[in-house]
């Protein structure tokens, strides 16, 4: 006896196309909390209070110091030291805005090579809790301010230190809290996958398939 050979063939005789491949497709993450906005935003200004009074001193006033105590920082290599100091405090917090904002999940066009690309939840969250870390160590102390002795500043001078410094103390935990945010909401973003006919096949993707039989059988 013969055996029935089958085949699925379309009404033009051309075989079937095969099963598309999955497209991903990166699932999109919620929008921040207003809180951890606010707290972003909140972060930029941090550093600004000390960042002012350092350029202050790069112009050369004493900014709280006495004669004698303003001279090591009245040279070229100090207003240097605290001119990048100040631009890059500043920069490190507008870096916190990522965390909320759209260029924080995908790289900006206009960046060579990497632009457009989506950022892994990872490479945001990592140096981000880091630097919630290490912030909140290296200011842990500022409160404590008041009971050293600075004797190369003024009464005055100490006053307005101690109070544009203690900011700071809030730079870490803000930070951590806003990293956190930022990985619940994209940790979600995973890849889902559709099957989505190829562009050659699409035209023919919804014909109807035929059942081609052997000779003296029937279907």
């Amino acid at each position: 006896m013969e055996r029935m050979r089958t085949r699925k063939e379309h009404p033009t005789g051309s075989t079937s196309s095969p099963t598309p491949t999955p497209t991903p497709i990166s699932a999109p993450s919620s929008p921040p909390p207003r809180w951890a906005v606010r707290a972003a935003q909140l972060i930029t200004l941090l550093a600004l209070p000390t960042g002012l009074w350092r350029l202050a001193m790069v112009c050369g006033f004493p900014s709280g110091y006495t004669e004698a105590g303003f001279v090591p920082f009245d040279t070229p290599g100090s207003k240097l030291w605290m001119l990048t100091l100040s631009v890059a405090c500043e920069l490190l917090a507008l870096l916190s805005l990522g965390l909320v904002r759209p260029w924080g999940e995908t790289v900006p066009r206009w960046i060579p090579v990497i632009g457009g690309r989506p950022v892994r939840p990872l490479a945001a969250v990592v140096p981000a809790a880091a630097g919630a870390l290490a912030l909140t160590a290296i200011w842990a102390a500022m409160p404590l301010w008041w009971t050293y002795p600075h004797t190369a500043m003024t009464p005055t001078g100490r006053l307005l230190v101690g109070v544009i410094y203690q900011p700071l103390v809030l730079w870490g935990p803000l930070l951590g809290a806003v990293t956190v945010s930022y990985y619940r909401r994209t940790k979600g973003s995973r890849t889902a996958h559709t099957n989505t006919p190829c562009p050659a096949n699409a035209a023919t993707a919804s014909e109807p398939m035929a059942t081609v039989v052997a000779p003296g059988h029937s279907a």
